[in-house]
């Protein structure tokens, strides 16, 4: 396959020239080209913002939700049909912000999906405001005496509660996004990706050569299975390190532990309706 295989001839792209989201569509067409996944068995989920167009751009199924609220029934399609390739894409705000919790209680339940997360370290849609990962003293139209607070670690928070894959990528290296993507959708469970990314037009302080300068890729002999050692990494300020931290291929996903797939392996959509069953499960619970 190849990438333009994904491509939407009448798409109308409302990023910014120079947005590093452009690369990040370009990678994961590449992606996807590379392991041959077919549009048809794909579904993109999202959410709101910049990052959350980027279904609109790719070909495949979508679902377009809430604020926030991507990973929900990016859960439940998995479920739904494990056979699906699922992968929700969402910014640092509405992953970070808005959709918090619902970040963490999906780690938790481990679904087999990929978590792509365009982190530009503001709100582009909204037109500049600080975001969760922000860095402090970053100056903004609503935050004038500049960032105060701490930005958030998705890294660490990811690692901290054992999430089996977390990863960060920088857009402007398209050759490791691709690999990092590879291996993020292949993995078995949940798959956390953040992706450093520039927005050229309100975040004049984390550009593409600032990223540049401040990120480096893990060792080749980095044990990716160790947990501790990967959070101390997920945790390095200044220069930023790149690449696979933590991989836990023994979790079970949260499709496997569902008691409907325990004996039967029918995705719940071709399944019809057994209403005396139905009836008798109603009464055995009054």
């Amino acid at each position: 396959m190849k990438p333009r295989d994904f491509d939407l001839p009448d798409a109308d792209v409302a990023w910014c020239p120079g947005c590093g989201n452009l690369s990040i569509l370009r990678s994961l067409k590449a992606t996807l080209a590379e392991l041959e996944i077919q549009p048809e068995n794909l579904v993109f989920v999202s959410g709101i913002g910049q990052a959350g167009k980027l279904p609109h751009y790719i070909k495949g199924n979508v679902f377009n939700g809430l604020h926030g609220r991507s990973l929900s029934p990016a859960t439940a399609i998995k479920a739904a049909n494990p056979d699906l390739i699922v992968i929700d894409v969402s910014g640092d705000g509405c992953m970070y912000g808005e959709g918090g919790n619902h970040f963490m209680h999906t780690i938790r339940r481990n679904p087999d999906i990929t978590n792509l997360v365009h982190n530009n370290m503001v709100y582009g849609l909204t037109k500049g405001q600080a975001s969760p990962t922000s860095q402090r003293d970053f100056n903004t139209p609503l935050q004038v005496d500049g960032v105060f607070l701490e930005p958030f670690n998705p890294l660490a928070v990811a690692i901290a509660l054992d999430a089996s894959f977390v990863a960060r990528a920088f857009s402007g290296d398209r050759k490791q996004s691709i690999e990092i993507f590879k291996a993020a959708i292949n993995h078995k469970g949940y798959a956390l990706v953040d992706i450093f990314q520039p927005c050229v037009s309100f975040n004049k302080v984390n550009t593409r050569d600032w990223f540049r300068e401040h990120t480096y890729y893990l060792e080749d002999d980095h044990d990716p299975q160790d947990r501790n050692l990967a959070f101390q990494r997920a945790t390095e300020t200044g220069e930023y390190p790149l690449g696979i931290f933590y991989q836990n291929p023994d979790k079970s996903t949260f499709e496997e532990n569902l008691t409907v797939y325990r004996d039967e392996k029918t995705p719940l959509y071709q399944r019809k309706l057994d209403k005396d069953k139905l009836r008798a499960l109603v009464e055995s619970k009054r």
